[in-house]
């Protein structure tokens, strides 16, 4: 895989890789039954203060270093608005008024844009089979997370669902989904030029505490009995939420996105929705239809091959370089018999 881990990769490192995009996908299913009851700008506060808080503790434990220099919190202010009050803002707004299923469709297209911002910042190469793999992952999340009477009116040649659908984007909320997924895709290739001048634990720390606090400001300006609702389990939801699919998981994505290939990393973003279906069904008895298990597999598919997408081409060129060599040596075998 093409991204900087350990001089190993041994299972462990692995683990953490795939942690992050584990931790959102349980904290989606943890957060559906709070939702209804709180308001999505305090929730989306609840999910960046307080985890970043505790990063920051985690940090200072760790003797990581503070940021010191004007560019320093100048980049951290800009990631924390874009990445944190922006990305979380929109997300938790979006949540509220659009289907579950399209929204995730478009949060979790964002390695498209990451992909091509990394060409062309950072010359990252996406090759013909990353092109492929990026194709078969949005294809993937589409069929898991769009509704499947959509896919069948497609298949069948009939537009009228999408047309209407399309025309209510505005009032159904499906643009905050797409405003929440460039802004996560601008705060992954933020992160690079954050990291010339402070710390990644540190800058993703201090980013959540200077993203969320303009989100409990809006929330106290324009909402009201955010928590007055909320029970026990309500309150676990949101625990697990800020502190794994919060804290833990930012701190170790943009640790790794800080150096390692960011088209790479960011395919991972696809396995999101696939944890958070089968947890879904596991938790909450959602079932799956077959068309969403074959989206899973089209996940998976799609991850391999943006993730080995510079060794497909070493490893088909010395099949065909072995076949060759064999049938030629199978040729000259032949030869030599008839000359007996």
């Amino acid at each position: 895989m093409q991204l900087k881990l350990t001089a190993t990769q041994s299972p462990f490192a692995w683990l953490l890789l795939i942690a992050p995009f584990f931790l959102w996908g349980t904290a989606m299913v943890a957060m559906k039954g709070v939702i209804p009851n709180t308001t999505p700008l305090f929730m989306a506060g609840v999910r960046l203060v307080p985890a970043g808080i505790l990063l920051l503790i985690a940090a200072v434990l760790m003797g990581r270093p503070q940021p010191k220099s004007w560019a320093a919190w100048l980049w951290i202010s800009l990631f924390g608005l874009v990445d944190g009050a922006l990305f979380q803002g929109f997300l938790a707004e979006g949540l509220v008024r659009t289907d579950a299923g399209l929204g995730s469709v478009m949060i979790d297209s964002q390695p498209l844009a990451v992909a091509l911002l990394s060409g062309v910042l950072f010359g990252e190469i996406i090759g013909l089979w990353g092109g492929i793999g990026l194709g078969v992952g949005v294809l993937g999340i589409t069929l898991i997370g769009l509704p499947h009477e959509w896919i069948i009116s497609l298949l069948h040649g009939n537009f009228t669902t999408l047309e209407f659908s399309w025309q209510q984007l505005f009032q159904n909320g499906e643009w905050l989904m797409l405003l929440a997924s460039l802004s996560m895709a601008v705060g992954t290739v933020m992160i690079r030029f954050v990291t010339r001048y402070a710390d990644p634990v540190v800058a993703t720390a201090w980013h959540m505490i200077l993203g969320g606090l303009p989100l409990f400001a809006l929330s106290g300006v324009g909402e009201s009995q955010q928590w007055v609702n909320i029970d026990l389990y309500g309150w676990m939801a949101l625990a697990y939420s800020t502190i794994f699919g919060s804290a833990i998981a930012y701190g170790l994505f943009f640790y790794f996105a800080s150096s390692g290939n960011l088209t790479s990393l960011s395919s991972l973003t696809f396995l999101t929705p696939v944890f958070a279906l089968l947890f879904g069904n596991l938790l909450l008895s959602e079932v799956l239809t077959p068309l969403q298990w074959f989206g899973v597999s089209l996940t998976l598919v799609s991850i391999y091959l943006i993730n080995q997408r510079e060794e497909i081409p070493v490893k088909m060129r010395s099949a065909l370089a072995w076949a060759s060599s064999r049938n030629t040596f199978g040729n000259a075998g032949s030869s030599m018999t008839k000359e007996l």
